[in-house]
């Protein structure tokens, strides 16, 4: 399992900058603002063929052993990642009431960005209080829009929300969902460089979704 230190959080470090997919966590950061009906449909990029399909991430003996599992498109590379409690950059790998577990990298198949998986301790929370806790603690997310959906025995939450910062020309999209498991909350997100190579990548997103299955 890689250390999450000076080699998997260098690109985590550099997200703010580059990627923006890894903020750190806030206790004072802004909430992110609620979309007009609080709610919409499962985000699909206009006119993006199917992912084709990889892997199957989650299961022992995989890249990343997880409370589920689900199929990650073809070319993608998963590496499990530790959070070292403590570290200098620990806070890098803690989002809200989740910690990074996995980050799975597009560059292989062409685009700059990551699917990154985190988990949490067991709870009575539901996903749309996990997602919204994960949401909040970035303080540079806006305009959150929520809508539940259902993958096979498991009942989830979807976020799309838009990110802003200094080093941004303008806000980017990005996606996470959320899903209860005996084992804790699982999120699943997707970054990327800009708004662009996020739309490029929400194929492999929606792969993930649809093909989610407890482990």
């Amino acid at each position: 399992m890689m250390r999450y230190a000076i080699r998997a959080l260098l690109p985590a470090a550099l997200a703010t900058a580059v990627l923006a997919g890894c903020s750190p966590s806030s206790g004072g950061g802004t909430s992110a603002d609620t979309g007009k009906n609080g709610d919409s449909a499962p985000s699909k990029a206009a006119g993006s063929a199917a992912a084709e399909k990889g892997v199957t991430l989650g299961a022992p003996g995989s890249a990343c052993e997880l409370p589920v599992t689900f199929g990650l498109a073809a070319d993608w590379k998963p590496e499990a990642v530790e959070v070292e409690p403590g570290s200098d950059l620990a806070a890098l790998g803690e989002q809200g009431p989740v910690t990074m577990v996995c980050e799975v990298d597009a560059k292989p198949a062409g685009n700059i960005g990551y699917l990154r998986v985190w988990q949490g301790e067991p709870s009575d929370d539901t996903p749309r209080a996990v997602l919204e806790a994960f949401v909040t603690a970035d303080p540079n997310a806006g305009e959150a829009t929520y809508t539940d959906f259902r993958a096979g025995s498991l009942a989830g939450t979807e976020v799309g929300y838009t990110v802003d910062g200094e080093l941004l020309d303008e806000p980017k999209a990005e996606h996470a969902f959320a899903v209860r498991t005996p084992d804790g909350p699982v999120v699943v997100h997707l970054g990327g460089l800009d708004s662009q190579e996020h739309e490029e990548m929400l194929p492999a997103y929606e792969l993930a979704r649809k093909t989610l299955r407890l482990s």
